[in-house]
């Protein structure tokens, strides 16, 4: 009994033992090497994932991708207009529903870093402060400023409170691992003085008072206070950043930015994944152990949710596409990446670095645990020029601008500028099941002064009227003129300028649409000129003027104005007349938006009639009903021969469409629209438009999108196509595919290979969609490549010489070469 009685006591105190270590090693810690996440140091990969930019039904799609690509963290920040746009009353429901997004993140096995900013940037009205915040007697944003820091306090508390409600904090057992107060606030706090200061140091304790059983973080903080961690934001953070502002913080890079947000004008914004890969592995060679991807899958600005002038795609070149479609090669070469990265885990978390100069552009990094593990990054930071290395008794050969990893410091298991997976090129097709739709259309009328009951001397200031409400306001007035009044020679007409702060605006006369004038994302403010007929006696002048989001950025957010201001007639017999205190009459948004035209009930309350032929009427409702497209590919709508405007499908709001403002190339910036599948019923699906200055209807198509088209490009020197590794003791081992396996090629869902659009071993060049022969290719390509691949799911093509010539017949034997196909993916027969 004496012997069992201390069997179990010393069983009992084995319990107690392993409870009190996993006590101990639940939740989230730091030092200057990396994050401890339950006591295990992590290498993290993260993605920008925002809720409301897609409905509920695509989150565990669009995660389950993002775990696929090797992320194990997604970032998302919490969007505080969207929960208080009345202040006191909160929304949590349908895609605002933060709690559930999170917990869809912790059930695939990922982390969340929650930004809850209050200010959040992000290319969001107002950096995601409520409207109602602006009218706040004396307030200053973002400053240390009484009225401000209540309601920040008041908004963040509620947030952690809501996240601790739900235990979806690390320590409770939850995926959040991280939070951010503030962001990027060294950008204006110097506008703000002393307050500046004052606000970072009130922002930081107000937050770990809050709550500190996550770690805090300041993006972009150079003086961040010691009880958070500064981390970097920018396209090369390994160069840029000058790292942590304290020994025992980690090096963090919270936005790798994958592309660039579009404004409406924008050209095309491109990050290659080659660039972003050496930035990520060049970074975790210099100590960095997060990145973040911004964005790893941008979505949609649904609504009127954008911030000034920023198109309703967002980050369209992030791995994932708006439609949710994997971007190639981007999404496969980072997926690669982190798993080089991983591979080297045990190294780089607890190996010494030490860096080798060979000259001013090669570099070595190694990190290295004696006798256990060693992992190196080879560096050639030549933009132009390959190079060749020797470590270690070998040779490695460095494509420009590159970085090499080897897991084991022998074996080269990825390059970030030598892409061995596929490429893919997006296709918009017209819907059968959506075609031939049948328009109708119902015109705004255009109201007087009299029509509208808000009068003021001059105009309203436009955020103040509209109130973040609508995009819309009416401003009318009238004018009498003697025919003495008017210029006497018909050629010769009176001009009517109107001076804006911003953004847009349509012009009527006597109920005639005369024009329509906008700034741009640099310059909101613009003048509009435009000759107008007026008449002898009563003139009504009428202005739609238009916000096109509210801005997001820089300091002083609160006061920043748009509208019309100074409104003048030029040419008159007397000269010019400043009409601008004639007083006017206001009113908030259109008629179609007050009866909700765009809803079943809303659009019986109008008479709409048939649209015969092309139209381009101004200020016009149009509707129409399509069934769901075919198929469960993503769906879109083309608008590129409409103006400027708004969107809906079955009530639901696709946001602002702007395919009138062109591009220096001379293409609008955006003009195909994403439509989700939940927003669809199988038929019957009402789709209405309100076009402002004219379009042409009858053009609109809807579309079904795709990522068929699918390619490789790939050189005789690449690392092997691997699908895993696995550790043999101190050296790695390909498992599944042969080193020397060349070209690998995959449908997307289970189609085959029906056609070989391109195919040329040389040194061909191009991009997937664009591909294109130089001056040398083998005859045989094509016959090779169809061989191979033709009628298959997936297939391998051989990169060697002798399968496509003789050596004797090679057209350029002396020359490295590069194998290009393109292939076009298919439904089987």
């Amino acid at each position: 009994m004496a012997i069992l009685s201390r069997l179990l006591s010393l069983a009992l105190l084995s319990l107690l033992v392993s409870s009190a270590i996993g006590e101990k090693t639940k939740g989230v810690t730091y030092d200057g090497r990396s994050m401890i996440v339950n006591g295990e140091r992590e290498l993290l990969f993260s993605g920008s994932i925002h809720y409301p930019r897609m409905p509920p039904e695509m989150w565990p799609d669009i995660i389950r991708k993002a775990k696929e690509g090797g992320l194990n963290l997604i970032q998302t920040y919490v969007f505080w207009n969207i929960h208080e746009p009345v202040q006191g009353q909160f929304n949590f429901e349908g895609n605002y529903d933060v709690v559930k997004f999170i917990k869809a993140i912790g059930e695939q096995g990922l982390y969340v870093t929650l930004r809850i900013g209050p200010y959040i940037e992000a290319e969001w009205n107002q950096g995601g402060f409520p409207y109602w915040l602006r009218e706040v007697p004396n307030i200053t944003f973002r400053s240390y400023n009484e009225p401000f820091i209540h309601h920040m306090k008041k908004y963040s508390e509620m947030v952690i409170d809501l996240m601790k409600k739900e235990k979806l904090f690390a320590p409770q057992g939850g995926p959040i691992i991280m939070a951010q107060i503030e962001n990027e606030y060294n950008n204006v706090q110097l506008a703000y003085r002393d307050n500046g200061k004052k606000y970072v140091e009130w922002a930081a304790n107000m937050a770990t008072g809050l709550y500190n059983g996550v770690p805090w973080i300041m993006c972009k903080q150079k003086d961040a206070p010691a009880q958070v961690i500064n981390t970097c934001n920018g396209r090369h953070c390994a160069d840029t950043f000058t790292g942590p502002n304290g020994p025992n913080k980690p090096s963090l890079w919270t936005e790798n930015w994958t592309a660039q947000y579009r404004t409406f004008g924008d050209p095309p914004s491109q990050r290659a994944a080659e660039d972003i890969a050496f930035s990520v592995a060049r970074f975790f060679a210099k100590n960095g152990t997060l990145t973040n991807y911004y964005m790893y899958y941008g979505g949609t600005n649904y609504g009127r949710t954008g911030s000034s002038f920023v198109t309703t795609r967002y980050y369209d070149e992030a791995p994932l596409d708006e439609f949710g479609l994997y971007r190639e090669p981007k999404w496969s070469h980072l997926r690669d990446l982190h798993r080089a990265l991983r591979l080297s885990r045990r190294a780089l978390l607890w190996g010494t670095p030490s860096v080798q100069k060979i000259n001013q552009h090669l570099e070595i990094t190694v990190y290295e645990k004696p006798g256990t593990d060693c992992a190196a990054f080879l560096t050639n930071n030549h933009t132009t020029l390959p190079a060749t290395i020797k470590f270690r008794g070998r040779e490695y050969y460095l494509p420009e601008k590159s970085v090499s990893i080897l897991p084991d410091c022998k074996t080269v298991v990825y390059n970030t500028q030598t892409i061995v997976s596929q490429h893919n090129s997006r296709n918009f097709l017209p819907s059968e099941k959506a075609k031939n739709l049948k328009w109708e259309m119902y015109q705004e009328k255009v109201p007087t002064i009299s029509d509208l009951s808000l009068k003021n001397r001059e105009p309203l200031e436009l955020y103040s009227l509209t109130k973040d409400t609508s995009d819309y306001a009416w401003y009318s007035t009238s004018i009498n003129f003697d025919r003495h009044d008017l210029p006497m020679r018909p050629d010769i007409l009176p001009v009517l300028q109107i001076a804006s702060m911003g953004h847009a605006l349509s012009a009527f006369v006597n109920g005639e649409f005369v024009g329509f004038g906008h700034g741009n994302n640099i310059e909101k403010s613009f003048v509009f000129q435009k000759p107008v007929i007026l008449k002898p006696g009563t003139n009504t002048i009428s202005i739609l003027a238009e916000t096109v989001g509210f801005p997001n950025s820089g300091a002083y957010m609160e006061k920043r104005f748009a509208g019309p201001r100074g409104i003048t007639v030029q040419g008159l017999m007397a000269g010019t007349l400043d009409i601008t205190q004639n007083n006017w009459g206001h009113e908030v948004g259109v008629f179609g938006e007050k009866e909700q035209l765009f809803t079943e009930e809303g659009a019986k309350k109008v008479k709409w009639t048939p649209v015969n032929g092309p139209t381009k009427g101004a200020v016009t409702w149009y509707k129409t009903y399509f069934d769901a497209p075919e198929g469960n590919n993503p769906v879109a709508l083309k608008m590129d021969k409409m103006q400027k405007g708004m969107m809906w499908v079955n009530g639901n709001s696709l946001g602002r469409y702007w395919s009138s403002f062109l591009s220096p190339l001379g293409q609008p910036t955006q003009f195909e629209y994403h439509i989700p599948r939940a927003f669809l019923k199988p038929t019957n699906n009402l789709l209405v438009i309100f076009e402002e200055t004219g379009g042409h209807p009858e053009t609109i198509e809807v579309q079904i999108v795709n990522r068929d088209t699918i390619c490789s490009i790939i050189t005789e020197y690449h690392p092997p196509h691997v699908k895993s590794w696995e550790r043999s003791g101190t050296d790695f081992v390909a498992v599944v595919e042969d080193l020397k396996s060349g070209a690998h090629l995959t449908c997307p869902s289970n189609k085959i290979i029906e056609k070989v659009e391109f195919a040329s071993y040389g040194n061909p060049d191009g991009a997937c969609g664009n591909l294109y022969n130089g001056n040398c290719t083998s005859i045989n390509s094509l016959k090779v490549v169809e061989k191979y691949c033709l009628g298959k799911n997936t297939c391998t093509v051989p990169i060697e010489r002798e399968v496509y010539d003789e050596a004797s017949k090679d057209p350029c034997p002396n020359i490295f070469k590069t194998l290009a196909v393109q292939m076009k993916c298919g439904n089987k027969n």
